[in-house]
């Protein structure tokens, strides 16, 4: 089933949702589940995977030289996807990327989703590379996220990039873009970057989940400016619980986001990382019961391969 249509069955309760991260290569999925199985009892109508881009590693000749080659640290996205909906019975929702890969491997992505019965997708440009100052597309990539929405909904209309036959079946794939309460790391303004999300939405993009973001007021002027904009699709809002004291830096420095000075100054009194993840557990636990309160769509949790915390959170709100 589509968000929007589990969105629209829910008659304006507050839905529970989250996002998980592939193993790596070479460990066991069962630890996934393991993870996956604790949130099953407050019944997520969906759950999202993310993708990983590709990645230099430095492999040794033996003379005195090295073989840069790319790899995928985490890939299966669409088999994990099709695991989860066999298993649990839930929408599984992969994410796609437009960088490390080509229009065509999209497609290809695309077509093994439509055969797996997934409903939805989630259209992301994705980071740079590690040794990339800015983004750049491989060749006969996507630029932008507008872009492979505008893809993924030609798709949905039997327009294929090259092939020119007759279409039986469409994909009729809904369509989830991120957005940014704080604004994208690279927009010069809040406003610019609301157009450019409105420009997602124009193409085809049927839901927004927001990024990570700790003051709930920054959330709502963004609903509110959103809307201002033109832009009436659902806006789920993103919650990451801080879970260790380098949170303090690592979130504000590779999301450029703001913490909250009494949610700085809580962690920073706490002894150990004990401390810290209760502290995160609560704060988190406030946080959603506010954005509950006012009527928002879903809570999407994004737990980062752990589910401890996020079970904690939602047994408090569900």
């Amino acid at each position: 089933m589509k968000v929007t249509d589990h969105i629209k069955q829910a008659n304006g309760k507050t839905l529970f949702s989250f996002e998980v991260i592939p193993p790596k290569k070479g460990t066991n999925i069962q630890d996934l589940y393991n993870n996956i199985d604790p949130l099953m009892e407050f019944n997520p109508p969906f759950i999202d995977v993310t993708t990983s881009r590709e990645e230099y590693v430095y492999i040794d000749k033996g003379n005195g030289l090295l073989d840069k080659r790319i790899t995928r640290m985490r890939p299966g996205t669409v088999g994990i996807c099709a695991s989860i909906m066999h298993k649990y019975q839930v929408d599984a929702i992969p994410h796609l990327l437009c960088g490390g890969f080509t229009k065509e491997e999209t497609e290809y992505v695309l077509v093994d989703c439509h055969y797996l019965g997934l409903d939805n997708v989630m259209a992301l440009r994705g980071d740079s590379m590690k040794d990339e100052p800015y983004f750049t597309p491989v060749k006969g990539g996507n630029a932008f996220a507008a872009d492979l929405v505008k893809q993924i909904s030609n798709l949905n209309k039997g327009q294929y990039l090259h092939d020119d036959f007759k279409v039986t079946h469409n994909s009729d794939f809904c369509i989830g873009v991120a957005g940014y309460p704080e604004k994208h790391m690279e927009a010069p303004s809040l406003i610019n970057d609301l157009r450019r999300l409105k420009e997602k939405v124009d193409a085809g993009a049927d839901y927004v989940v927001t990024q990570m973001f700790f003051d709930n007021n920054k959330y709502f002027e963004f609903v509110e400016k959103a809307r201002e904009a033109g832009i009436t699709v659902p806006i789920i809002p993103g919650i990451k619980p801080i879970a260790v004291k380098r949170h303090l830096q690592i979130l504000p420095q590779v999301f450029k986001i703001d913490l909250p000075q009494n949610l700085i100054e809580a962690v920073e009194d706490c002894k150990d990382n004990k401390a810290v993840r209760q502290v995160g557990i609560e704060f988190a636990i406030q946080q959603s019961k506010e954005l509950k309160a006012a009527g928002v769509p879903v809570l999407h949790y994004y737990s980062m391969g752990k589910s401890d915390n996020v079970k904690a959170i939602a047994s408090a709100l569900f």
